[in-house]
């Protein structure tokens, strides 16, 4: 990557990722899980008795996917250990990012789901138990003539249903009937919607292959073309929770959305469209030119987001399109190799994106993993570029994203929480300071709007107050004074 700035002696500062180093080993960032082996057909059932059964057994990985990887079988009896002493929100605030999009009426839904899950195969089994549920109110709602509640429930036995695919780490039947039942709520959930939502389908891999995502098109809007952003998620992210069922901070400020997977994510996945180290710049270039192509969307306001595994692939994506009015990112991973992630996190981090990446075999992805590099990609960004990321970040220690600005010689900001981690969580910084999805919007909106955009680098304090200072007074102060 870039040249490293220099250090003061030894004697004088330890660098702060070796004073920290590792605290967080089951701490979380994208995406995980497990398959399943076992089918639920009462679970799955259209309509289940008014009393629920016994729940079904738990599913079980097959065994030669629990034989991909020694560390997961090494720890498999911490993972469960860990789930049941501090619950489903072990390694990531899955909870939260999901129950965000739904709205409070969903909040009972996934409190149950948490009281539920005890170890590790109880999520997939909770969660579809949650989605057959919420997709039943949504039928009768819809049957007695309530419609804005039959939405509303459709919208969230969708999200559930892909919840429910998080920890299943094969192509099984339980993983493509759950992403049938996904895929069905969340048609229901177009026909009723408050906003025009369309299905997209981008060719990409060959043979008939295509990324699948959404555009969604403000409900307000004028006679003229609209600005638009491409939305790219996580490792976990699905497209269904990339719109929130209500006052989206995009849709609301009047710029369009497209929430598409790409490589390796969400239904990429049983597509058998896979990752490697460069084919989102690949992918990049089709799905941007697909956007641009649509008669509402104007093909010179069109900006890029990315969250967590999003803030790699949309800086690739950044780097080959020198159009877009800006790229904004949040919860970084910008680690060369992604060693934190892979071999430092919880065991199902590596796991799972074996399976994204179409591994079986763990050698051959760890040769894989060490060509996960920006390197050389920072140098080709020309566009407006803001990241937003936890001075703690767990999965992506924030020095390396410091390496990389020092690349980039666009314009670009850096909005550091104090103390906080990944997903912008766990410090009063991130409570209290700048909402990440408002003040995304609005930068992002600015762009748009084409204000201008100057470089500098900020920081929100533990009172949630930001203070302004040079990157190389920033990168200074993560080293950790030892002289009195």
């Amino acid at each position: 990557m870039s040249k490293s700035i220099k250090s003061e002696p030894a004697k004088k500062l330890v660098q702060r990722r070796e004073f920290l180093g590792g605290a967080a080993t089951m701490a979380g960032a994208s995406f995980m899980g497990r398959g399943a082996g076992s089918t639920w057909p009462e679970i799955l059932a259209a309509t289940p008795p008014a009393t629920p059964p016994d729940p079904p057994p738990a599913p079980e990985m097959n065994a030669a996917t629990e034989r991909k990887m020694k560390r997961w079988q090494e720890q498999r009896w911490l993972l469960d250990a860990v789930v049941q002493t501090v619950g489903l929100e072990w390694d990531q605030a899955r909870i939260g990012y999901t129950l965000g999009p739904c709205g409070p009426d969903a909040t009972g839904d996934f409190n149950g789901i948490r009281s539920r899950v005890r170890k590790y195969n109880d999520i997939a089994r909770e969660y579809t138990r949650a989605a057959v549920r919420r997709e039943k109110m949504a039928r009768q709602f819809e049957a007695d003539g309530h419609t804005i509640a039959a939405r509303e429930s459709y919208f969230i036995a969708a999200l559930l249903y892909g919840s429910a695919q998080w920890p299943i780490f094969e192509v099984t039947r339980e993983n493509l009937a759950l992403n049938e039942k996904k895929a069905a709520a969340y048609a229901k959930y177009m026909e009723l919607a408050d906003h025009e939502i369309r299905k997209v389908e981008i060719s990409f891999g060959g043979n008939g292959k295509s990324l699948p995502g959404y555009l969604h098109l403000p409900p307000k809007r004028g006679t003229g073309r609209i600005p638009a952003v491409w939305a790219i998620g996580g490792m976990d992210s699905i497209k269904e929770v990339g719109v929130a069922l209500y006052g989206d901070k995009l849709l609301e400020r009047g710029i369009a959305v497209l929430a598409l997977e790409g490589p390796g994510q969400g239904e990429c996945c049983v597509r058998e469209i896979h990752p490697t180290a460069t084919n989102w710049m690949q992918a990049g270039p089709l799905v941007l030119s697909w956007l641009r192509s649509q008669s509402e969307v104007d093909p010179d306001r069109i900006a890029l987001s990315g969250v967590s595994m999003g803030s790699f692939w949309g800086t690739q994506v950044a780097s080959v399109d020198d159009r877009l009015k800006g790229c904004v990112l949040r919860s970084v991973c910008h680690e060369p190799g992604m060693n934190t992630l892979f071999n430092v996190a919880s065991p199902t981090f590596k796991l799972r994106f074996m399976y994204m990446a179409g591994f079986t075999d763990e050698a051959e992805f760890d040769k894989f993993a060490q060509t996960l590099s920006l390197k050389g990609v920072g140098e080709k960004i020309k566009v407006p570029y803001l990241v937003m990321a936890g001075e703690d970040d767990q999965l992506s220690p924030i020095e390396y994203t410091y390496d990389l600005f020092e690349t980039i010689s666009a314009p670009k900001q850096l909005l550091v929480y104090e103390g906080a981690e990944h997903g912008l969580v766990g410090s009063s910084a991130a409570a209290l300071g700048p909402n990440q999805g408002t003040y995304m919007a609005d930068w992002v909106k600015d762009r748009l709007d084409g204000k201008p955009m100057q470089t500098k680098h900020m920081k929100v304090d533990a009172t949630g107050q930001i203070h302004e200072s040079t990157f190389e007074e920033a990168r200074k102060s993560l080293s950790i004074p030892l002289q009195v």
